[in-house]
């Protein structure tokens, strides 16, 4: 899936198309875009120059049957830095805008947040598709086929809401199968990651569950930064939590760290989400 084609290039824009894993909703994963637009301007800058930060905007709902298009923009290429636009579109009108930065490796101060203590271990936490079991369609389907293994710390939300009804929580989450050690691999894999839970403590905190009948959210936006290296097919752990929601609308919060307890990356997304009786 990150493995994408180079259809055409040209001096100011390169071209890229790519696939879609299948959906049980028919609609695009937006990690799976998040990733493949990464990919997608990376290829057009040396290896040597690290993405740093995005920021993007899901415009419509993708179509998981369906190839998207990629065009990167090569907006500004400096001594450090380099910036570059991407655009995902299908049938011809696009449905993901991101901008990305990158830059050399410098030296500089350096501190970071510590990682929460008393986390249980992941080896000592159900994942995900245990919870809910072998169920043949729809969620139950998508858990057991995705690529990833995702294990709550209070418990998955995806039948009923554990715990305190919080705007908070972290999962335990890595890559199921082993990746190559290219590192531009694991920086987009992470990006595919980041958008799998970050709802979730919006929802946690008013009690609503994947279940909950006519419940809608869509991402709206997609804000991440890259810290320091940390392959994704490793336990990382992913804290969450939600400082608003109003209007129709709520922002998560996370930081990723690494077992060890390195801070990896920086996660913001705002999300629509609309409850029938709220």
């Amino acid at each position: 899936m990150l493995d994408l084609d180079a259809s055409e290039a040209r001096t100011t824009e390169d071209i890229f198309t790519g696939i879609s894993h299948p959906m049980p909703t028919g609609r695009v994963y937006g990690g799976q875009v998040l990733a493949q637009s990464l990919v997608a301007a990376e290829r057009t800058l040396p290896e040597e120059r690290i993405a740093h930060s995005m920021h993007g905007y899901f415009l419509r709902p993708g179509d998981a049957t369906a190839g998207i298009t990629f065009a990167v923009d090569r907006i500004h290429d400096g001594r450090s830095f380099s910036t570059r636009r991407v655009q995902a579109y299908q049938g011809g009108v696009p449905i993901f805008s991101m901008i990305s930065s990158f830059q050399d490796e410098d030296p500089g101060v350096e501190h970071a947040q510590a990682m929460p203590d008393d986390v249980p271990a992941p080896e000592s936490l159900p994942s995900d598709d245990e919870l809910i079991g072998a169920v043949p369609t729809g969620t139950g389907r998508l858990l057991a086929e995705r690529s990833a293994d995702i294990r709550h710390v209070t418990g998955a939300l995806h039948l009923e809401v554990a715990g305190e009804r919080v705007p908070q929580q972290a999962v335990w989450m890595r890559m199921r199968s082993p990746l190559p050690d290219d590192p531009r691999l694991h920086r987009a894999a992470l990006a595919y990651l980041s958008d799998m839970t970050i709802q979730e403590s919006i929802l946690r905190r008013h009690g609503i569950t994947w279940q909950t009948p006519g419940l809608k959210v869509a991402s709206l936006d997609h804000a991440m930064w890259w810290h320091r290296f940390g392959r994704a097919d490793e336990w990382m752990l992913y804290v969450q939590h939600s400082p608003s929601a109003r209007g129709g609308r709520g922002l998560g919060q996370g930081r990723v760290y690494s077992r060890d307890g390195t801070l990896l990356a920086t996660v913001a997304q705002e999300i629509m989400v609309r409850v029938p009786e709220l």
